[in-house]
């Protein structure tokens, strides 16, 4: 495999500009559009793109527009391709020995909705799969394009520039972001979850404490009126 990767770096960083750039956003694009993330190196492919960009060979601007352009319209195929023959597709015997991880997919769409697809942008099979899962599912197309949007940009932003600053060391980024990217996101997605939650107990403790103020105030408000009332009925007649 090393060998291979290295055959593919030499062949990358030998091509003319516009033939790198076609390629990195090509396989990135075919990545996420026709569920094959599992075969075809999408992630390889974008660092290896930032790699060239290191080196001078190609502008790191240019890699990082076509991979995240890729990844955002790939995704989008691969959601109209779930939407309209999904089901048929899935069904297909070459998933048959990934059918556990489609359901848990299916699964963990199900409880995170469009959040999974941003969530699944960092796992190779999530990336291949999820797209086509959410247009299954139904999901209207602006929620998924949001979410689809914000994993393309951050993801292709992170492993181009990951390329680009690891240079000729691409396979140790490779390995990095394939066994940490998920916890690292994981972590990000926790302490948002942890600091909406606070924020929500805290509105509720305003909202509880002036609603309690609002009814003392509302009583004292009512015993003045009473007493001011009885107070006219006490007062001398003039004459």
């Amino acid at each position: 495999m090393s060998a291979l990767l290295d055959t593919i770096t030499t062949q990358v960083l030998h091509a003319p500009v516009w033939l790198v750039l076609l390629v990195v956003g090509g396989i990135v694009f075919v990545e996420d559009a026709l569920f094959v993330g599992f075969v075809v190196p999408g992630e390889t492919v974008a660092i290896l793109g930032g790699v060239a960009a290191s080196l001078g060979h190609v502008p790191l601007a240019a890699v990082l527009v076509v991979v995240v352009v890729a990844a955002i319209v790939g995704d989008t195929v691969g959601f109209e391709v779930g939407r309209h023959l999904g089901g048929r597709v899935v069904a297909l015997r070459a998933f048959d020995r990934h059918r556990g991880r489609i359901d848990q997919a299916q699964g963990f769409l199900g409880r995170r909705g469009g959040a999974a697809v941003f969530l699944g942008r960092w796992t190779a099979f999530l990336r291949a799969v999820m797209p086509a899962l959410a247009g299954m599912s139904k999901m209207h197309y602006p929620t998924f394009l949001v979410w689809n949007a914000a994993g393309g940009i951050a993801w292709g932003s992170v492993v181009v520039t990951a390329g680009y600053l690891a240079g000729r060391s691409y396979a140790r980024v490779e390995t990095w972001l394939g066994r940490g990217a998920a916890v690292a996101v994981g972590v990000v997605v926790v302490v948002a979850l942890v600091v909406w939650q606070v924020r929500r107990h805290r509105a509720e403790g305003t909202e509880g404490a002036e609603g309690a103020g609002g009814a003392e105030g509302a009583g004292v408000a009512e015993g003045a009126d009473a007493e001011g009332g009885e107070n006219p009925s006490r007062m001398p007649s003039a004459g």
